[in-house]
Order: structure tokens, then C-alpha cells, then sequence
């Protein structure tokens, strides 16, 4: 049996898998880490944390390993990495010390240096060379803040990285410091079109190239393990991708016009549109899916900054509803919203709008609201954002979106699933491992490494476990939507200010 192990270090906690070649899951850890909010709109991440999670998870992975094999480790063929993209850490690499908290994709507080660089007519330039915008949401200011703000030197063993590079470096012992072009093209430092870091936006920046790491294609040998985890030496590394697009990979979206979206912590649309670089689309974004080692393919994505986080939110102030399951069970409990709309803008919007300032909202309440309202209206809006970048990215794309393949912790919400489906008028499809992030990053390693043959023989891997149609009542679900996109615009330019640092 040849197993793959996937490190899948997301926003909040850290988990590794072992598949087979089938795909199917062997083993599976978990561990949370903490989250630093130090001010209104601030969230950094300890690397430490992060690394002692990955530690933890992967001893726990090879005991359960061993307990399968009367004590035996069975044989690895390789690891694979996905991770949260956009995260920011800084370290020094003859010491392997942080520098600094990351700071993470979430923090915003990088939007007045954004609003700067774009009322002094950069975006243009930006939109070509990176395929992206100027929001604090991306790598590139956040690096620039750490060296102007946050106290990080800029000396020749700096290491600016985001969370692969750094996992890959403790992984190594400190033999490897590199990334792939999915992460990379999410910084704003990277060219899109030359599929190489960008001196002119490294400049804009003030950020050192020397500093970033060596990019590599997403499939293929990154580094081998030292004796620094339960793992053991000699194991090569050799898949990475960032979360969002290891998910696209992972859920078999290989094809020309093939879409998913993963509900996790925010929610990500994005849709495979081949090996050519597509123009600039106001309100989405266009990032590198992945390089098997002969040239980029090319995605389309929408990025929704809070659907699972806002669930979370919930259950923090509904002390009645201790989890998502029963918020589900609570939204359940009423056949509508009642006219209770939730704007989770807790972090601004993301696409289609790029809103840093925007700001979370409820509204349409009355005597007669109760908490269940609040609950579905909260389900509602995961799916109600969707929709704003499916029918975004339909649009640019000149073809409507037949099927959206779902995965992320809330893609066992069945009412979110049926709501999607109303709301898309498309087919919305399950498979039977959500967890495609973690098995995305797996394929790209076991690709690497012979244990799939090709795309096509690891897409075979993904197995249907159920498919959600719509129930026909558009005009019903027309009336949803636009109500949310009245209370959605009273949430725009609602935060202005700068963040208290």
C-alpha cells in the first residue's frame, strides 16, 4: 500500500492525512493553534504555534500509522503541503527564529497603505503584473509593514515566507527555503505572466528579493525531511499548493470551466480556465491553480473572507448553540429568515466588492425575530455571497457554472448545500471526503512520486456523496438575493479609519 501523508495548515488549526492510493483516508490528526487579535482588525499567528500543531498532529498520525501495522510505520512515498495562503512570517535563517508574529490574511491593517498605492494610480500595474489587487488581504503589504512597522531588520539571512516555506524550512532542518507558484502568486510580489518574483513590484514594496524564497512547480521534489518530527529523515516533500487551489485539484477540476468552492474559515470560488493567462476581471482575481512542472494553469477566483468564521461567531454569542451542527438545527427550527439579513463583514468583503472598510452588519429586525432567524439568515449569507462571485466569474468567463463542487467544514450543512443550489440554479455536488484540501495536496505529491499516473488517474480518486439540485422556485430565491444586496451595500465604506496598531 503506498501511502501519502498531507500537512494541511489552515487558518486555525493544523491536520495531517494519510490516503492511499485510492484516495481514501488511512489517518487523520488534528490540533488547533491560537489566534492573536491585538486590535480591531488585527489577527496574527505565533509560527511557533503553528509548528508545534504540525509536530503534534504528525505524531499522533504515525501512532495511529504504527497502531495499523502491529507497530510497523508503514512506508511514506511522500508529502504533500497546502496551507493558508496569504499569511505573512518572518524569520532568521541561521537561527530559525521568528521575527515577528505572521501576520495573517485576515489582518487588515495594511488597508490604509493599500488606499495609498491606489489613489497614486498603481493598480493598473498591479492588476497586469500579479493578477490581483491592492488589499491588505495579500502578502505584499504585510511584508512591507513587518520591515517598516513591525521591527523586522532587513538583513541578508531574512526569510519572508509564507506558511509552506516556513513548514517546509523546520521540516528540513533548515536545508530548504522555497514555495510554489500558487503561493507565490498571492503575495503581490510575484508576475503572473513571467511566473517569477517581480523586481518593479518588489521595489513598489520595499521588499527584498533575496528574501523570498526559491519557487518550485507545485508537483516535484521541494525538500526532504530531517529528524525533526515523528516522520523520521528521507522523505521527500514533493507537492505543494496553497489551500484554495490544492482544494480545485484535489476535487478533480481539471477541466476548462470547472468550478468549486470550499467553506471553510471564509469561502473560495474558483474556476479552471486553462494554461493562458487571462485578463484582468474587476472583482475577481486571477491566481495560479498549479504547475505540474510544464507551465502554469491558470484559475479564476472569488474570494469570501468570513462564511465558516461567521458560524463561529454565532455559536460564540448563542449560548444555547454550542457548534455548527446545531446551529444547523437551529436554522432548521423556521422555514425562512423573516426578513433578518447578516452581513458577516467582520473583516470587510472580499470579491466582488474589496472592501477593507466594510463592516458586519444585521438587519431587517423586528419584535418577532428570534435567534433561529438569525441562524438561517447567517447560513443564508455563506451562500448568497457565492452566488455574487459565481455570477461575477459566469460573466467573465462568457459561460454559466453547471456544477460547483463543494468541500470545507460546512459542506455537511445540508440546508447550506439546498440554499446554494436554489440560489446558483446549478447542480452542487459533495464528494464523500470533504477534506480536498488536504487530499489535493496529497495528489500533487503522489503525482510527483508515481503513486497516481496521471491527472486523470488521481481525479478518479474523487467519489460523489451527494449531488443537491434546485428547487425551481428562482423567483423566490431572486427575492433573497436582492434583499441581501440592500443590507449588503449598507455595509460599504462603513470603517474608514486606520486601525489602532
Amino acid at each position: 500500500m503506498a501511502l501519502v501523508i498531507a500537512i494541511d495548515a489552515g487558518t486555525t488549526g493544523v491536520r495531517s492525512m494519510a490516503v492511499d492510493e485510492t484516495g481514501g483516508e488511512v489517518a487523520y490528526a488534528y490540533r488547533p493553534f491560537p489566534q492573536h487579535f491585538p486590535g480591531p482588525g488585527l489577527v496574527e499567528h505565533d509560527p511557533d504555534e503553528i509548528w508545534d500543531a504540525t509536530v503534534a498532529t504528525l505524531d499522533e498520525l504515525c501512532a495511529s500509522l504504527r497502531a495499523l501495522e502491529d507497530g510497523q510505520m508503514p512506508a511514506v512515498a511522500a508529502i504533500g503541503i497546502t496551507n493558508q495562503r496569504e499569511t505573512v512570517v518572518a524569520w532568521d535563517r541561521r537561527s530559525s527564529q521568528p521575527l515577528a508574529r505572521a501576520l495573517v490574511w485576515q489582518d487588515v491593517r495594511t488597508g490604509p497603505r493599500c488606499a495609498e498605492l491606489q489613489a497614486a494610480g498603481h493598480l493598473p500595474e498591479v492588476r497586469h503584473r500579479t493578477g490581483l489587487v491592492l488589499s491588505p488581504y495579500f502578502s505584499g503589504t504585510k511584508a512591507e509593514w513587518l520591515l517598516r512597522d513591525g521591527g523586522v531588520a532587513a538583513s541578508a539571512s531574512l526569510a519572508l515566507g509564507t506558511i509552506d516555506s516556513w513548514l517546509m524550512w523546520k521540516l528540513s532542518g533548515g536545508a530548504a527555503f522555497v514555495t510554489d507558484p500558487t503561493n507565490a502568486s498571492r503575495t503581490l510580489l510575484y508576475d503572473i505572466n513571467d511566473g517569477e518574483w517581480s523586481a518593479p513590484m518588489c521595489d513598489l514594496l520595499s521588499v527584498p528579493m533575496q528574501a523570498l524564497a526559491e519557487i518550485r512547480p507545485s508537483a516535484g521534489q521541494f525538500c526532504v525531511t530531517a529528524d525533526t518530527t515523528a516522520l523520521g529523515p528521507g522523505i521527500a516533500v514533493s507537492g505543494v499548493a496553497g489551500d484554495q487551489q490544492a482544494a480545485l485539484f484535489g476535487q478533480g477540476c481539471h477541466d476548462v470551466g470547472m468550478a468549486k468552492n470550499t467553506y471553510g474559515t471564509g469561502s473560495f470560488v474558483l474556476m479552471n480556465v486553462g494554461g493562458r493567462c487571462p485578463e484582468p476581471v474587476d472583482g475577481l482575481l486571477t491566481t495560479v491553480a498549479w504547475d505540474l512542472g510544464s507551465g502554469p494553469t491558470f484559475a479564476l477566483e472569488g474570494s469570501i473572507f468570513a462564511t465558516g468564521s461567521a458560524v463561529g461567531w454565532l455559536t460564540d454569542i448563542l449560548g444555547g448553540a454550542t457548534d455548527a451542527a446545531a446551529i444547523e438545527m437551529l436554522a432548521r427550527s423556521v422555514p425562512d429568515s423573516a426578513g433578518v439579513v447578516v452581513v458577516p463583514a467582520f473583516a470587510g468583503l472580499g470579491s466582488p466588492w474589496w472592501d477593507p472598510t466594510a463592516r458586519g452588519a444585521i438587519m431587517g429586525l423586528t419584535f418577532a425575530s428570534t435567534p433561529a432567524h438569525i441562524a438561517r439568515a447567517t447560513i443564508e449569507s455563506m451562500a448568497l455571497q457565492t452566488r455574487d462571485v459565481v455570477e461575477t466569474m459566469s460573466a467573465a468567463a462568457g459561460r454559466e457554472i453547471a456544477e460547483l463542487r463543494i468541500d470545507g467544514g460546512a459542506a455537511v450543512n445540508n440546508l447550506l448545500c439546498s440554499i446554494q443550489a436554489d440560489q446558483l440554479g446549478a447542480l452542487v455536488s459533495r464528494p464523500i471526503v470533504t477534506e480536498t484540501t488536504a487530499l489535493g495536496a496529497a495528489m500533487l505529491a503522489g503525482l510527483a512520486e508515481g503513486v497516481w499516473s496521471s491527472t486523470a488517474d488521481a481525479a478518479s480518486a474523487w467519489r460523489l456523496d451527494r449531488r443537491f439540485e434546485p428547487s425551481g422556485d428562482q423567483a423566490e430565491a431572486d427575492r433573497l438575493h436582492a434583499l441581501w444586496r440592500r443590507a449588503l451595500e449598507r455595509t460599504l465604506h462603513w470603517s474608514p479609519g486606520e486601525p489602532k496598531l
